[in-house]
Order: structure tokens, then sequence, then C-alpha cells
């Protein structure tokens, strides 16, 4: 069975975390694809050049200056520093963006309503499915013992980059292959109480997370992380679970049921 694990959050700016991550993750067995995020280290680096991020809904605005900071933030720094750690590790892991290989290609998102009701153009945003995922790419490198390590940074076919959620990628890539989805990030699971760590919910079916999200429970950046989830699920993805970074080889977190 493949597994696809996405990791995010914070773990990606701490160092401590991300080296515990990688050498774990470079520990499990059989074939395994990574796909990673950068959101914080991105919204930083935009900081420092005098850009305040713009979210909605936990989605990143995405304009001209920004697609090029999180270019080089996922499919250099990011990217490159993980397939540094997972080779110390002994894990022979690939770093790719969706461009190489056309490995996920993706099209742009058009202008979206919010629960709100506004409507917002997300810009350069990219969206992907199972069928942007070239499944026969991905499955070839794994036949000859690579791990490959994908960014959210993917490309239309035409020529144009475009920024894509992580969570996104990785559920789609996940359905695509009938693999297993591992979502790790610096939380243990989808919380009760967001300042309480022990509030752990061991499992959520699509009623509960429909109650969930309307008493505000589930909010931000973790919406799009279980939107996602879901529909992992329902396109093709055997189970889904939700942990803290440092569980992934355990069995705790958040297992996610239709």
């Amino acid at each position: 069975m493949i597994r696809v694990v996405k990791c995010g959050g914070q773990v990606l700016d701490d160092d401590a975390l991300l080296a515990a991550f990688c050498r774990d993750f470079a520990a499990l067995e059989g074939p395994k694809v990574l796909v990673h995020g950068g959101g914080a280290l991105a919204g930083r680096f935009q900081k420092a050049l005098g850009i305040e991020p713009v979210k909605f809904e936990g989605r990143r605005v995405t304009d001209d200056t920004t697609l090029q900071v999180v270019t080089m933030v996922y499919a250099g720094w990011c990217n490159k520093r993980v397939v540094a750690l997972l080779q110390a590790d002994g894990c022979d892991a690939v770093g790719l963006s969706g461009c190489d290989g056309s490995v996920v290609k993706a099209s742009r998102r058009g202008p979206k309503t919010l629960s709100d009701g506004r409507t917002v153009d997300f810009g350069w945003v990219g969206d992907v499915s199972p069928a942007s995922v070239r499944t026969e790419f991905l499955r070839l490198l794994l036949d000859n013992g690579l791990t490959p390590v994908l960014c959210a940074i993917n490309h239309d076919g035409a020529g144009q980059l475009l920024n894509t959620n992580a969570d996104t990628v990785a559920a789609s890539v996940a359905a695509a292959l009938g693999a297993e989805l591992v979502t790790c990030f610096e939380q243990p699971g989808v919380l009760l109480d967001r300042d309480d760590p022990s509030s752990v919910i061991p499992f959520i079916d699509k009623d509960a997370y429909a109650s969930l999200k309307a008493r505000g429970i589930v909010a931000d950046g973790m919406i799009p992380k279980l939107d996602q989830a879901f529909e992992a699920l329902r396109a093709g993805a055997v189970s889904v679970r939700i942990c803290h970074s440092n569980d992934l080889l355990g069995e705790g977190g958040t297992l996610l049921k239709e």
C-alpha cells in the first residue's frame, strides 16, 4: 500500500520538528510520497518584503509578487531542505514541483463566493483533482526505489505557474494512487478546544464535520485541510489520519471517515 504524507503548518519553520519528522518519514516502510507546504515561512518572507499576506477561509490570495515569493520558498528552500534531510536519513528522495514531468497540473481558480457571500479573486491560485496527477510518473519513481517530495507549486500546461493548497495536492495524489493519506502538522489532531491539546477528536464523519464548522470549532486553515481530506476519501483514498508531526509512526490523531 502506498502512503501519501502531507507535512505543513509550523513544522517546516521549526528546525527540530522538521528534522524529527524527516527521520520518522524516512523510517516508514514501503512506497511513499511526501507533500509539503511552507505557508508560515512564505508569510514571514512576504512580511520581510513589506507585503501583508491576504487570506480568505485559510487560502492565500496570490498576486504576481506573492507568486514569486511562494515559488522561491516552496519549490526552492523548503523543497530542497526537506530532500537534503531525507537523503541524510537514508531516504532516496527526489524533489519536484508540479511542473517537473507535469506530475501535477492545475487549472486557475476562478472567482469564488465565500460562506459570507463575498466574492474573491484569488489570483494565481490553482485547483487540482485526482485527474490532474500523472500517476504513471509517480509509480515509475516509486517502482525504482525513489521517494517523490512534492511542493504545491504547479502549472497550467501553458507556461503559467500556479500556487495550489498543499492539502489539495496531497488529497488529489492520495486519491489518484488509491493510497493512505496522513496529514501532519504541529497539533495532535483536530481539537474540540483549540487551546487544549488533550481535546483531540478521535473520529470525524461528514455530519460531525458540518456541525463542527457551524459551531466555529473548525475554522480558518483547518477548513481547507478537512475539506480536502473528505474529498480524498470520496475520490479513492483508502484512509485519512490527521496527527502531530511527531506521531507519524504512531496511531494517534483524528481519523476521518465518510
